[in-house]
Protein backbone atom coordinates (compact mmCIF):
# COMPACT_ATOMS: atom_id res chain seq x y z
CA UNK A 1 0.00 0.00 0.00
CA UNK A 2 1.64 3.75 -0.88
CA UNK A 3 2.15 5.71 2.14
CA UNK A 4 -0.51 8.50 0.37
CA UNK A 5 -3.17 5.90 1.02
CA UNK A 6 -1.44 4.73 4.27
CA UNK A 7 -2.28 8.66 5.75
CA UNK A 8 -5.73 8.67 4.25
CA UNK A 9 -6.29 5.29 6.51
CA UNK A 10 -4.98 6.55 9.89
CA UNK A 11 -8.16 8.63 10.73
CA UNK A 12 -10.52 5.93 9.47
CA UNK A 13 -8.66 3.59 12.10
CA UNK A 14 -8.24 6.25 14.98
CA UNK A 15 -12.16 6.57 14.42
CA UNK A 16 -13.13 3.09 14.43
CA UNK A 17 -10.25 2.52 17.54
CA UNK A 18 -12.08 5.53 19.78
CA UNK A 19 -16.08 4.23 18.87
CA UNK A 20 -14.89 0.60 19.96
CA UNK A 21 -13.41 2.04 23.26
CA UNK A 22 -16.99 3.87 23.75
CA UNK A 23 -18.44 1.81 26.72
CA UNK A 24 -21.37 0.15 25.62
CA UNK A 25 -24.97 1.40 26.52
CA UNK A 26 -26.32 -0.81 29.10
CA UNK A 27 -28.50 -3.51 27.66
CA UNK A 28 -32.27 -2.44 27.67
CA UNK A 29 -34.00 -4.43 30.69
CA UNK A 30 -37.16 -6.94 29.61
CA UNK A 31 -39.71 -9.33 30.96
CA UNK A 32 -41.44 -12.20 29.52
CA UNK A 33 -44.95 -12.25 28.63
CA UNK A 34 -46.07 -15.34 30.94
CA UNK A 35 -48.20 -16.68 28.43
CA UNK A 36 -45.87 -17.09 25.38
CA UNK A 37 -42.19 -16.28 26.67
CA UNK A 38 -42.17 -13.23 24.65
CA UNK A 39 -39.71 -10.55 25.75
CA UNK A 40 -40.57 -7.26 25.94
CA UNK A 41 -39.29 -4.00 27.46
CA UNK A 42 -39.72 -2.78 30.59
CA UNK A 43 -40.54 1.03 29.52
CA UNK A 44 -43.44 1.39 26.51
CA UNK A 45 -45.24 4.13 25.22
CA UNK A 46 -48.93 5.42 26.24
CA UNK A 47 -50.41 8.09 24.15
CA UNK A 48 -53.30 9.40 25.82
CA UNK A 49 -53.23 12.86 25.48
CA UNK A 50 -50.01 13.36 24.29
CA UNK A 51 -50.49 12.10 20.59
CA UNK A 52 -54.24 13.49 20.12
CA UNK A 53 -52.80 16.53 18.08
CA UNK A 54 -55.40 16.25 15.22
CA UNK A 55 -54.14 17.36 12.26
CA UNK A 56 -51.77 19.80 13.63
CA UNK A 57 -48.53 19.18 11.10
CA UNK A 58 -46.00 20.18 13.91
CA UNK A 59 -47.27 18.14 16.79
CA UNK A 60 -47.97 15.15 14.41
CA UNK A 61 -44.01 15.45 13.39
CA UNK A 62 -43.00 16.03 16.83
CA UNK A 63 -44.98 12.32 17.77
CA UNK A 64 -43.73 10.67 14.76
CA UNK A 65 -39.84 12.08 16.30
CA UNK A 66 -41.03 10.85 19.82
CA UNK A 67 -41.50 7.58 18.49
CA UNK A 68 -37.92 7.40 16.04
CA UNK A 69 -36.34 7.60 19.39
CA UNK A 70 -38.19 5.25 20.99
CA UNK A 71 -37.35 2.71 18.70
CA UNK A 72 -33.72 3.89 18.64
CA UNK A 73 -33.61 3.24 22.28
CA UNK A 74 -35.05 -0.34 22.45
CA UNK A 75 -38.95 0.59 22.85
CA UNK A 76 -41.39 -2.00 21.16
CA UNK A 77 -45.07 -1.53 22.51
CA UNK A 78 -47.10 1.39 21.85
CA UNK A 79 -50.57 1.29 23.28
CA UNK A 80 -53.90 3.50 22.30
CA UNK A 81 -57.28 3.02 22.27
CA UNK A 82 -60.11 4.32 20.00
CA UNK A 83 -61.00 6.82 23.00
CA UNK A 84 -58.01 8.85 22.49
CA UNK A 85 -58.92 11.25 20.02
CA UNK A 86 -57.01 11.18 16.76
CA UNK A 87 -53.87 9.06 18.46
CA UNK A 88 -54.20 6.08 16.07
CA UNK A 89 -53.93 8.02 13.03
CA UNK A 90 -50.66 10.02 14.37
CA UNK A 91 -49.29 6.79 15.40
CA UNK A 92 -50.31 5.06 12.08
CA UNK A 93 -48.60 7.78 10.10
CA UNK A 94 -45.14 7.85 11.93
CA UNK A 95 -44.95 3.83 11.61
CA UNK A 96 -45.49 4.36 8.16
CA UNK A 97 -42.69 7.10 7.94
CA UNK A 98 -40.57 5.67 10.02
CA UNK A 99 -40.88 2.18 8.55
CA UNK A 100 -41.87 0.74 11.73
CA UNK A 101 -44.80 -1.82 11.28
CA UNK A 102 -42.01 -4.42 12.14
CA UNK A 103 -40.58 -2.37 15.26
CA UNK A 104 -43.27 -2.06 16.89
CA UNK A 105 -45.59 -4.61 19.49
CA UNK A 106 -49.71 -3.01 18.65
CA UNK A 107 -51.38 -2.55 21.83
CA UNK A 108 -54.44 -1.25 20.98
CA UNK A 109 -58.07 -1.76 22.52
CA UNK A 110 -61.69 -2.01 21.76
CA UNK A 111 -64.14 0.37 23.54
CA UNK A 112 -67.90 0.04 22.52
CA UNK A 113 -70.97 -2.18 23.45
CA UNK A 114 -72.02 -2.20 19.72
CA UNK A 115 -70.00 -3.56 16.87
CA UNK A 116 -66.86 -4.55 18.46
CA UNK A 117 -65.24 -6.67 15.01
CA UNK A 118 -65.72 -3.22 12.78
CA UNK A 119 -64.16 -0.78 15.36
CA UNK A 120 -61.22 -3.12 15.47
CA UNK A 121 -61.24 -3.20 11.84
CA UNK A 122 -61.00 0.64 11.91
CA UNK A 123 -58.49 0.66 14.62
CA UNK A 124 -56.29 -1.20 12.50
CA UNK A 125 -56.57 0.61 9.57
CA UNK A 126 -55.71 3.97 11.31
CA UNK A 127 -52.64 2.04 13.09
CA UNK A 128 -51.63 0.70 9.42
CA UNK A 129 -50.82 -2.62 11.02
CA UNK A 130 -51.70 -5.97 9.11
CA UNK A 131 -53.17 -6.98 12.73
CA UNK A 132 -52.55 -6.36 16.38
CA UNK A 133 -50.42 -7.35 18.46
CA UNK A 134 -52.64 -7.09 21.68
CA UNK A 135 -56.18 -6.16 22.16
CA UNK A 136 -57.57 -5.23 25.21
CA UNK A 137 -61.55 -4.56 26.67
CA UNK A 138 -61.12 -0.78 27.58
CA UNK A 139 -62.24 -0.51 31.05
CA UNK A 140 -64.53 -3.90 30.90
CA UNK A 141 -66.90 -2.18 28.75
CA UNK A 142 -69.25 -4.79 27.30
CA UNK A 143 -66.57 -7.19 28.80
CA UNK A 144 -69.13 -9.80 27.99
CA UNK A 145 -69.67 -9.61 24.18
CA UNK A 146 -65.86 -8.65 23.02
CA UNK A 147 -64.05 -10.58 25.27
CA UNK A 148 -65.36 -13.55 23.35
CA UNK A 149 -64.60 -11.63 19.73
CA UNK A 150 -61.03 -11.38 21.05
CA UNK A 151 -60.52 -14.67 22.26
CA UNK A 152 -62.18 -15.71 18.98
CA UNK A 153 -59.85 -13.57 16.76
CA UNK A 154 -56.54 -14.79 18.59
CA UNK A 155 -57.96 -18.63 17.76
CA UNK A 156 -58.01 -17.79 14.16
CA UNK A 157 -54.32 -15.97 14.28
CA UNK A 158 -56.00 -12.43 13.90
CA UNK A 159 -54.64 -11.47 17.32
CA UNK A 160 -51.84 -12.88 19.05
CA UNK A 161 -52.82 -11.58 22.65
CA UNK A 162 -55.89 -10.77 24.67
CA UNK A 163 -56.42 -8.70 27.81
CA UNK A 164 -58.73 -6.43 29.39
CA UNK A 165 -58.10 -2.54 31.02
CA UNK A 166 -59.08 -0.82 34.11
CA UNK A 167 -57.81 2.95 35.95
CA UNK A 168 -57.37 4.68 38.76
CA UNK A 169 -58.67 1.93 40.52
CA UNK A 170 -62.40 1.86 39.54
CA UNK A 171 -63.85 -1.88 39.27
CA UNK A 172 -60.88 -4.11 41.16
CA UNK A 173 -63.68 -6.39 42.57
CA UNK A 174 -64.94 -7.29 38.90
CA UNK A 175 -61.13 -6.99 37.37
CA UNK A 176 -60.28 -9.85 39.95
CA UNK A 177 -63.09 -12.04 38.67
CA UNK A 178 -62.09 -11.81 35.60
CA UNK A 179 -58.55 -12.75 36.06
CA UNK A 180 -59.48 -15.59 37.90
CA UNK A 181 -62.32 -16.96 35.28
CA UNK A 182 -61.22 -15.70 31.82
CA UNK A 183 -58.49 -17.16 29.38
CA UNK A 184 -56.37 -13.82 29.04
CA UNK A 185 -52.75 -12.87 28.45
CA UNK A 186 -52.32 -9.06 30.08
CA UNK A 187 -54.10 -7.30 32.25
CA UNK A 188 -53.66 -3.46 32.07
CA UNK A 189 -54.47 -1.23 35.76
CA UNK A 190 -53.11 1.59 37.61
CA UNK A 191 -49.67 1.55 39.65
CA UNK A 192 -47.64 4.12 40.64
CA UNK A 193 -45.49 5.16 44.03
CA UNK A 194 -48.72 6.56 45.75
CA UNK A 195 -51.42 4.78 44.26
CA UNK A 196 -50.38 1.09 45.25
CA UNK A 197 -53.93 -0.82 45.56
CA UNK A 198 -53.17 -3.40 42.65
CA UNK A 199 -50.07 -4.77 45.18
CA UNK A 200 -52.99 -5.97 47.60
CA UNK A 201 -54.68 -8.21 45.18
CA UNK A 202 -54.25 -7.93 41.45
CA UNK A 203 -50.20 -7.73 40.84
CA UNK A 204 -49.90 -11.14 43.67
CA UNK A 205 -53.07 -12.42 41.25
CA UNK A 206 -51.05 -11.55 38.07
CA UNK A 207 -48.25 -13.71 38.80
CA UNK A 208 -50.10 -16.55 40.14
CA UNK A 209 -52.16 -17.05 37.16
CA UNK A 210 -49.18 -16.45 34.66
CA UNK A 211 -50.70 -12.90 33.42
CA UNK A 212 -48.54 -10.04 31.77
CA UNK A 213 -49.54 -6.42 33.37
CA UNK A 214 -48.77 -3.60 31.86
CA UNK A 215 -48.83 -0.10 33.93
CA UNK A 216 -50.86 3.19 33.27
CA UNK A 217 -50.59 6.54 35.15
CA UNK A 218 -47.46 5.73 36.05
CA UNK A 219 -47.40 9.75 36.26
CA UNK A 220 -50.72 10.89 37.75
CA UNK A 221 -50.80 12.26 34.34
CA UNK A 222 -47.91 14.70 35.59
CA UNK A 223 -49.05 15.59 38.55
CA UNK A 224 -47.06 13.20 40.86
CA UNK A 225 -43.74 14.31 38.97
CA UNK A 226 -44.85 18.02 39.06
CA UNK A 227 -44.95 16.98 43.35
CA UNK A 228 -41.78 15.53 43.06
CA UNK A 229 -39.51 17.67 40.98
CA UNK A 230 -40.28 19.82 43.84
CA UNK A 231 -37.92 17.70 46.40
CA UNK A 232 -34.09 16.98 45.66
CA UNK A 233 -33.27 13.45 44.21
CA UNK A 234 -32.24 11.36 47.35
CA UNK A 235 -29.08 10.28 47.09
CA UNK A 236 -29.89 6.42 47.18
CA UNK A 237 -31.35 7.23 43.23
CA UNK A 238 -28.01 6.39 41.96
CA UNK A 239 -27.73 3.30 43.68
CA UNK A 240 -30.52 2.14 40.91
CA UNK A 241 -29.10 4.68 38.41
CA UNK A 242 -31.62 7.12 38.72
CA UNK A 243 -30.68 10.72 37.66
CA UNK A 244 -34.21 12.24 37.65
CA UNK A 245 -37.76 11.67 39.44
CA UNK A 246 -39.34 9.94 36.04
CA UNK A 247 -37.03 7.41 36.31
CA UNK A 248 -37.44 6.86 39.95
CA UNK A 249 -40.90 6.15 39.63
CA UNK A 250 -40.99 4.17 36.89
CA UNK A 251 -37.89 2.27 37.93
CA UNK A 252 -40.36 1.74 41.43
CA UNK A 253 -42.94 0.30 39.29
CA UNK A 254 -40.96 -1.66 36.93
CA UNK A 255 -39.05 -3.68 39.75
CA UNK A 256 -42.73 -5.29 41.20
CA UNK A 257 -41.92 -8.76 40.12
CA UNK A 258 -45.77 -8.59 38.58
CA UNK A 259 -45.28 -5.90 36.20
CA UNK A 260 -44.08 -6.47 32.78
CA UNK A 261 -43.79 -3.13 30.82
CA UNK A 262 -45.34 0.74 32.03
CA UNK A 263 -46.55 2.93 29.48
CA UNK A 264 -45.54 6.69 30.18
CA UNK A 265 -47.54 8.89 27.57
CA UNK A 266 -44.88 11.73 26.57
CA UNK A 267 -44.69 14.62 23.27
CA UNK A 268 -41.84 15.54 24.29
CA UNK A 269 -38.30 13.60 22.95
CA UNK A 270 -35.81 14.63 25.66
CA UNK A 271 -38.89 13.03 28.18
CA UNK A 272 -38.89 10.28 26.14
CA UNK A 273 -34.90 9.29 26.71
CA UNK A 274 -35.22 10.25 29.92
CA UNK A 275 -38.10 7.41 30.67
CA UNK A 276 -36.13 5.22 28.59
CA UNK A 277 -32.98 5.32 30.69
CA UNK A 278 -35.09 3.58 33.36
CA UNK A 279 -35.30 0.77 31.52
CA UNK A 280 -31.70 0.44 31.60
CA UNK A 281 -29.19 -0.48 34.34
CA UNK A 282 -29.92 -1.15 38.30
CA UNK A 283 -32.89 -1.91 39.65
CA UNK A 284 -34.55 -1.42 43.32
CA UNK A 285 -34.83 -4.40 45.50
CA UNK A 286 -37.50 -5.30 47.82
CA UNK A 287 -35.97 -3.43 50.50
CA UNK A 288 -34.91 -0.23 48.60
CA UNK A 289 -38.92 -0.53 46.94
CA UNK A 290 -40.32 0.00 50.67
CA UNK A 291 -37.99 2.99 50.83
CA UNK A 292 -38.68 4.52 48.13
CA UNK A 293 -42.60 4.13 48.96
CA UNK A 294 -42.07 5.25 52.35
CA UNK A 295 -39.92 8.36 51.43
CA UNK A 296 -42.28 9.58 48.65
CA UNK A 297 -45.38 9.29 51.21
CA UNK A 298 -43.80 11.80 53.75
CA UNK A 299 -43.38 14.26 51.01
Amino acid sequence: MRRRDLLQLVPTLAAASAFAQTPAQPQILTRPIPSSGEQIPLIGLGSWITFNVGNDTAARAQSAEVMRQFFAAGGKLIDSSPMYGSSQGVIGEALQKLQAQAKVFSADKVWTSSDGATQIEASRKLWQVPRFDLLQVHNLLAWEKQLPLLQAMKAAGQLRYVGITTSEGRRHSEFEQLMRSQRIDFVQLSYNLLDREAEQRLLPLARERGIAVLVNRPFREGALLRQLQRQPLPAWAAEIDCTSWAQVALKFIVSHPAVTCTIPATSNPAHLRENMGAARGRLPDAALRQRMAEHVAKL
